[in-house]
């Protein structure tokens, strides 16, 4: 068994190791979620908190860790008898993200289960993690009903496996720690919320910080025994504090001026629901049993708050994380001038408290007023930025003109649905028809492999003609492995959206690139909802680029979005080639998910030879291979020249114009992108 790097080895991430320092203390704070750039050392904290475990005592024999003083009654393996059991160290679990359902919350033997009435039951990891760790690497990856299944676990403390009839039931108690790279795509805010902490990590920026980092991480490499050995009494240090914490976190008390302060907080940043005053009372105890006192103070309040409310103060999906620190000193001195000073009693720095990690808010903080992003100001292209001429009257600028400063976006919208036709075999989603692991049931088949879904009736029908030649004598169905059949369900899947973004000239009047940024940016909120990668290519000037190449992180896409500059000429079929060269290359890299190219332009075309013909050509290219798409006519004014409309016909899609994608708009239902052009 390898070395873990020694946990107080660890340079900086004083949050990170807070974090998850109070969710030993007290698991029932509800886990920690880890938010930074890769090689932050979020995997090598979380590894390392294991070996600061206290071992926990199990009955011998049991797969589900049942505890020998009190065993669970409903636990597959049992009933066991209270008595003494045998200690071990507590396990830290780790949940691929490729994992199945079945690997994590485990799998009945459907045979036995149907021919004999036994609940032969495999574990699954949730069952290995009980008691212990279970750690989720790149949890934003996971499909989001193993997600569902997950959190739902660590809410009830159990986990329950239940087909077709047969159910089995046992404890499932964690600590529960994912660790995530925004730059891959975001978590539901639904499923946000459900982590109890969260903590943002960065590489430091300090010289000698960084130095210390490679220096330490380079002896470990060498010498991974000898390195923890140097580093053994500060493990068996804090290793001592957590199990004193523990012991004292019964005792500690939480006053009804703190719980008012608590509230407070809660209501001020107007998180959702409960979760978040329930998170912090927890955090805020775990914080004083962890500083050696039996009484939460003020300064407990404030730094719960820095660890449970920036990820659920979030009121869109492009908003960052962040807590605003000066509304949050205000709300607890409101909150504790009206609970007459209870609870606001700071700690003495030099006490028991001492040697507590700051929590620093993370790098993304944010003023009060950050509902939005408009500036206002020059620098976003508005009345006197620099290199924008003001016309009176009119404000756009001539098809050839020079680069314009980006606006910001028009206010975003409820878009139709836009989909791809025929039955996909892609990436669970929310967009377009598929063949899923979860939907309504459409049919049966032999399964290839194990057994996931059972098609009842199908199996039954099959094993019925064969009774007699079984030997069948007595009530139950004689079934073999030959007779089972596995449910076929529909659902739908998540599927790459390429945007393809006309900058030109043409498009660079104010108030109409406005609305255009405000569309697309409606249509990326559509994706991020509908689990869609994304992908941005843009094209002005002389040729096109790709702004963002496919991802699952929306929030960049939208990044990308606002500071995207406009003018000069449009070179149309540059941008679709482009978008070829792009799907052709995600085509190799995941066949199985299908694209939908979502054009934006008036249509126009200018440079070059022939301009409007070669765009045809390479409309006509992705019409060639059945590339779904949809082009959005941002034409405007009295004379319209169908340009638009006519490369949608060249596309082999549809096209709608802006006022159209609106899902309130009286000028059409849901539409589906077909190959023929038509709107089905």
């Amino acid at each position: 068994m390898s070395t873990p790097y020694p946990f107080t080895a660890i340079v900086g991430q004083d949050d990170l190791r807070l974090g998850l320092l109070l969710n030993a203390v007290s698991p029932a704070v509800g886990g920690v979620l880890v938010r930074g750039e890769k090689g932050t050392a979020k995997s090598t904290a979380v590894r390392a908190l294991a070996a600061l475990m206290p071992e926990v005592d199990v009955v011998a024999g049991c797969r589900f860790s049942c505890a020998p003083g009190a065993p669970d009654p409903a636990c597959p393996d049992g009933p066991h008898e209270a008595g003494t059991g045998v200690s071990r160290p507590a396990r830290t679990v780790e949940l691929p993200v490729g994992a199945s359902e079945d690997r994590l919350v485990g799998a009945l033997d459907i045979e036995r289960a149907l021919s004999e009435g036994v609940k032969a039951f495999e574990p699954g990891l949730l069952a290995d993690a009980h008691r212990g760790i279970l750690y989720v690497d790149e949890v934003n990856l996971l499909h989001d009903h193993l997600v569902d299944l997950l959190l739902d676990a660590a809410a009830m403390g159990a986990s329950y496996v239940e087909r077709e009839g047969v159910s089995v039931r046992h404890a499932a108690r964690f600590l529960l720690v994912g660790t995530m790279n925004p730059e891959e795509g975001e978590l539901r805010p639904q499923l946000l919320d459900r982590f109890g902490l969260t903590v943002e990590v960065a590489a430091s920026r300090e010289t000698d910080l960084r130095v210390e980092v490679v220096r330490r991480r380079l002896a470990y490499d060498d010498d991974p025994a000898g390195f923890a050995a140097r580093w053994a009494d500060e493990e068996a240090a804090l290793r001592e504090r957590i199990v004193a914490a523990r012991a004292l976190l019964p005792r500690v008390v939480l006053g009804d001026g703190v719980l008012r302060q608590i509230a407070a907080t809660c209501a001020a940043f107007e998180v959702d629901g409960m979760r978040a005053d329930i998170v912090m009372a927890r955090t805020a105890t775990a914080l004083a049993a962890w500083a050696g006192r039996e009484e939460v103070v003020a300064d407990d309040v404030r730094q719960a708050a820095l660890l449970a409310l920036p990820h659920r103060r979030r009121r869109n999906p492009f908003d960052a994380p962040g807590l605003d620190e000066d509304k949050l000193e205000e709300a607890l001195d409101e909150a504790a001038d009206t609970a007459d000073g209870e609870g606001d009693d700071d700690p003495d720095p030099d006490g028991p408290g001492g040697g507590v990690p700051p929590q620093g808010g993370g790098p993304a903080t944010d003023g009060p007023d950050d509902g939005g992003t408009d500036t206002g100001g020059p620098e976003d292209g508005g009345p006197g930025a620099p290199g924008r001429e003001e016309t009176g009257g009119g404000d756009t600028p001539a098809p050839g003109g020079g680069e314009q400063q980006p606006v910001r976006a028009g206010e975003p919208f409820r878009t139709k649905m836009l989909s791809v036709p025929g039955l996909g075999e892609g990436a669970a989603g929310r967009r377009s028809r598929a063949r899923t692991e979860h939907g309504r049931t459409t049919g049966s088949r032999r399964p290839e492999g194990a057994l996931t879904k059972l098609h009842l009736a199908a199996t039954v029908q099959a094993a019925a003609p064969h009774q007699r030649a079984r030997g069948r004598s007595g009530r139950g169905l004689v079934v073999r492995r030959d007779d089972l059949r596995q449910a076929t369900r529909e659902g739908r899947e998540g599927n790459l959206v390429l945007f393809v973004v006309d900058a030109s000239g043409s498009m660079a009047a104010r108030q109409r690139m406005s609305a255009v940024k405000g569309a697309v940016m409606s249509l990326l909120l559509d994706a991020y909802q509908r689990r869609d990668k994304v992908g941005l290519v843009t094209f002005r000037g002389r040729d096109a680029e790709v702004a963002l190449p496919p991802t699952s992180s929306v929030d960049a896409a939208a990044a990308r979005l606002e500071t995207l500059p406009t003018g000069g000429r449009t070179p149309l079929a540059a941008g679709l080639l482009k978008a070829h060269d792009v799907l052709r290359v995600e085509r190799l890299r995941d066949p199985s998910r299908r694209a939908l190219l979502v054009v934006v332009t008036d249509g126009r075309a200018t440079g070059g030879v022939d301009p409007v013909a070669l765009a045809a050509r390479a409309g006509r290219l992705h019409a060639s291979e059945g590339t779904a798409s949809v082009v959005v006519d941002c034409e405007s004014g009295f004379v319209r020249l169908g340009l638009a409309a006519q490369l949608a016909r060249d596309l082999g899609g549809s096209a709608v114009t802006l006022d159209e994608l609106r899902a309130d708009s009286i000028a059409g239902l849901v539409k589906d992108i077909t190959a023929t052009g038509r709107a089905a």
